[in-house]
């Protein structure tokens, strides 16, 4: 066998052909070894993974999944309306496997009585965990409190950067934006470029807030993770008036709202936008772009702001755990990886080889500064809610806050009042969590 090593090994034949066929691994150096498994009837399995189509499942894992267990038939199944994992729930439809993400896996996982801590499995079969790169694998441990692991990072995850029009820079003679730069060389160069020509307004900066605030370069978090309020507010201010000088520059303003200023680079007449690298962001091809890496804000540490991926997770009430433990492995293999990789995909693994390949197959990606994305390492996640303490779902802590950011930029609330209304928000959430729960 070539190429990047398999994601376990099988240490011993099957004595008979029939059960090489079906249960046979490859060998390789991912610290993980799967014990022989008997063959077992034919059966189906059911995976669940909101926000991914059927094509890029089928592209990226189904012909794997599908050599490697031919016993096995591969249902799957995305949200869709009248379709999602609240729904299958209700009815009793419960997939074996579920992809889940630490925004919604309170809400979407572990409130609808799906949760499975992975660790038995992990144990049983030797997997290595040291192939991920640390800061995705603490997450989703530390995102509950108790030492679970309720699952296995998936690629993609979403490293910030700095998107920029290059047919802009050069209409008004303007040096391009570089690897490397801190967000106050970004705000000189926004001032520049901020201005009307011919009539039109060209904005020099735009973001995405939402992303910006919550994937923040101090990994600085909403909710406190030791008291029911809003986590260190003074930190929170300069957050806020350090994104707003830029929408205060002459011919910057903010979009009226949050996704409209999500979208504003794709229009055309914005220089620069900090956001998210990602496969799903779409990019109108007769916008021009190239990016680098996200600036550096002073004080805070030399790493890239990302939100982290999403997780193989499997169902508590799944009768085919352990198969569904072994799909997983195969769908975090380092071939499947390096071909994510090769696609414009970032890596959850550690491995150098697989973060260089990045988009090196890709019709678009292959013509961009791919290599910015690994400048830096990628930052820590947020701390999490301490052991006890009633939590609120990260998506509704985010939208909260980009709410309030929206607010302020706008000019319709200032600092004092944005900051004193966001922690009155946070706290009748958690009281909401409370009343479910039962809490005091």
């Amino acid at each position: 066998m070539t190429g990047v090593s398999r994601n376990f090994k099988v240490g011993t034949l099957l004595l008979m052909s029939s059960l090489l066929a079906a249960g046979c691994g490859g060998s390789g150096d991912n610290g993980s070894a799967a014990p022989v498994m008997e063959k077992k009837e034919p059966f189906e399995m059911s995976i669940y993974a909101a926000g991914v189509s059927v094509k890029e499942f089928d592209d990226r894992f189904r012909k794997t999944l599908e050599a490697k267990f031919p016993h096995i038939t591969f249902k799957y199944r995305t949200n869709q309306p009248g379709a999602t994992i609240t729904e299958f729930v209700a009815q009793g439809d419960i997939p074996d496997l579920i992809r889940t993400d630490i925004p919604t896996l309170k809400t979407l996982y572990t409130d609808l009585g799906l949760a499975y801590d992975l660790r038995e499995m992990v144990k049983k079969y030797k997997y290595d965990l040291n192939r991920f790169n640390s800061v995705f694998t603490q997450e989703i441990i530390d995102v509950m409190g108790t030492g679970a692991m309720y699952g296995l990072p998936v690629p993609p995850y979403f490293p910030q950067v700095l998107y920029y029009n290059k047919d802009l820079f050069d209409k008004f003679g303007v040096a391009y934006p570089k690897d490397g730069m801190t967000l106050d060389d970004v705000y000189e160069l926004a001032k520049k470029m901020s201005r009307t020509d011919g009539g039109v307004t060209y904005r020099g900066f735009s973001a995405n807030t939402m992303a910006f605030l919550r994937d923040n370069p101090f990994s600085h978090p909403i909710l406190d993770p030791k008291t029911d309020a809003l986590s260190d507010p003074e930190r929170w201010k300069g957050l806020f008036t350090t994104l707003k000088r830029f929408y205060d520059i002459p011919n910057n303003a903010i979009g009226k709202t949050v996704a409209e200023e999500n979208n504003a680079f794709s229009k055309g007449n914005v220089a620069m936008q900090i956001n998210q690298h990602s496969v799903y962001l779409i990019i109108p091809p007769e916008v021009n772009w190239d990016l680098v890496s996200a600036p550096l804000i002073s004080g805070a540490p030399k790493m890239m702001g990302q939100r982290g991926p999403a997780y193989w997770s499997i169902t508590n009430q799944s009768k085919h755990k352990e198969e569904a433990f072994q799909a997983i492995m195969e769908m975090l293999s380092d071939e499947i990886q390096m071909q994510d990789s090769k696609n414009g995909i970032p890596t959850t693994l550690a491995s150098k080889e697989i973060q260089a390949a990045l988009g090196k197959d890709h019709p678009v990606y292959s013509k961009k500064n791919m290599n910015s994305l690994n400048l830096y390492p990628p930052i820590s996640a947020t701390p999490k809610r301490q052991s006890g303490l009633v939590d609120v779902a990260l998506g509704t802590q985010q939208n909260l806050m980009s709410g309030q950011f929206q607010k302020f930029a706008t000019n319709a609330m200032d600092i004092n009042s944005v900051m004193r209304e966001a922690d009155e928000l946070l706290k009748k959430e958690v009281q909401k969590e409370k009343e479910k729960t039962g809490a005091k």
